[in-house]
């Protein structure tokens, strides 16, 4: 029998060079390495709500596991999961929600994945925020589609230029991705920016990508969804789930609502990739949207407080600007008069001072003479963020 003595060549599959990654678990990754090595790191890179899941939430996971949940389920979701997202729903956006209208999928992703796996084609166009989250650019990519990024500008609140997004639809235009509140910017879209976006794709055979991860962290206002415009619930699929709003980011439960035709097409996806979501995270999933709220108002509260005091103190070290985001826990500070790329100043602030935080380039090319702080952390941490980025500023800028 022949022995190899050599390793065989990888050859991936060439779309696999079209993906791309996510920064903020690169620059984790290596904060934690130099935390290894006595480095002291403010962590304000990752996007994780720093709060432990509700007690509620985790003795009703923890029962269910001693009930037996630890089984397959069906692959679009428990059914009395579905029935309660669908109640969460229908009272939330004001729109009549069945319980086949519901996929629940394991954390936020695998609706976007699935969303374009299931519309997009090689050749294809998908319009998406720049700056935005990066799977949405990524994935289309990986497809062979061809990513349209529609810039969001400081100027405009980081929200949609309705003029500008109606000049990008072409007769190629499959799927436009919307995400409010949005990361990483904070911004969120009012209601007549979905009405200027609903008119600007008008009857076209165009399908929404609504993500609404952050729908109950905003600080003014409401939500609001396009899935809530009269005749856009068939033509949205919207994305939310619990990792944010009731910090349970390793529970890995999240959930897509969309017309029941297209739910029976997620749920072969979903017994094609993940089989289903483990279901003792499902049972408690169904105590954090059915069970007592005030944890989910406490963390929205203190991160309203949080962003108030860590924007003041941005914009008063020297270089620096930000605007006040509206939702989510983030700060995306305009650093074009430090002088510095966004990468090289994130670079310098985590090497040099321990502050961990993303250049606005790991969310696109606009993201770039921007840096994104998540808030997701200590009053006393951010002061202490705070004081060592203005120190170095000081000697630096």
């Amino acid at each position: 029998m022949t022995q190899l003595t050599t390793p065989t060549e990888l050859r991936l599959a060439r779309r696999m060079a079209r993906l791309g990654p996510e920064t903020a678990f690169e620059v984790l990754a290596k904060a934690r390495a130099m935390e290894a090595q006595g480095k002291d790191i403010i962590h304000l890179e990752i996007g994780e709500p720093d709060f432990d899941t509700p007690a509620n939430i985790v003795e009703a996971g923890i029962q269910a596991i001693r009930d037996g949940w630890t089984h397959y389920g069906p692959s679009a979701g428990l059914p009395v999961m579905r029935e309660a997202i669908a109640e969460e729903v229908s009272r939330t956006r004001n729109v009549k929600c069945k319980p086949e209208e519901v996929v629940v999928v394991p954390g936020g992703k695998p609706t976007i994945f699935y969303a374009m796996m299931a519309f997009v084609e090689e050749g294809d166009e998908v319009i998406y925020p720049n700056p935005g989250f990066p799977a949405y650019e990524s994935l289309t990519n990986f497809l062979g589609a061809t990513p349209v990024p529609i810039h969001l500008r400081e100027e405009k609140d980081f929200r949609f230029d309705p003029n500008e997004f109606a000049d990008l639809i072409t007769h190629r235009t499959k799927l436009v991705v919307l995400n409010s509140p949005h990361n990483p910017t904070g911004g969120v879209l009012s209601q007549q920016d979905l009405l200027d976006i609903a008119a600007a794709i008008g009857d076209r055979d165009i399908i929404v990508l609504s993500d609404e991860i952050y729908s109950q962290l905003i600080f003014e206002g409401e939500h609001h969804s396009i899935m809530s415009l009269d005749g856009w619930k068939d033509r949205t699929i919207m994305l939310d789930g619990f990792s944010k709003s009731y910090a349970m980011t390793g529970w890995r439960l999240g959930y897509g609502v969309m017309r029941a035709d297209l739910a029976q097409h997620f749920s072969r996806l979903m017994t094609n990739s993940n089989s289903c979501s483990a279901s003792f995270t499902q049972i408690a999933g169904v105590e954090g949207l059915r069970g007592d709220q005030s944890s989910v108002r406490k963390m929205c509260a203190e991160f309203h407080r949080r962003r108030d005091f860590f924007i003041a103190g941005l914009n008063k070290i020297k270089g620096f600007s930000c605007r006040l985001p509206h939702g989510a826990f983030y700060a995306f500070p305009n650093i074009e008069k430090t002088g510095w790329t966004s990468q090289k100043l994130a670079d310098a602030l985590l090497d040099q001072t321990g502050v961990a935080c993303l250049s606005g380039t790991a969310f696109g090319e606009f993201g770039e003479g921007y840096l994104r702080f998540s808030i997701a952390n200590s009053i006393e941490n951010l002061e202490k963020a705070l004081d060592r980025i203005e120190e170095w500023a000081t000697k630096n800028i």
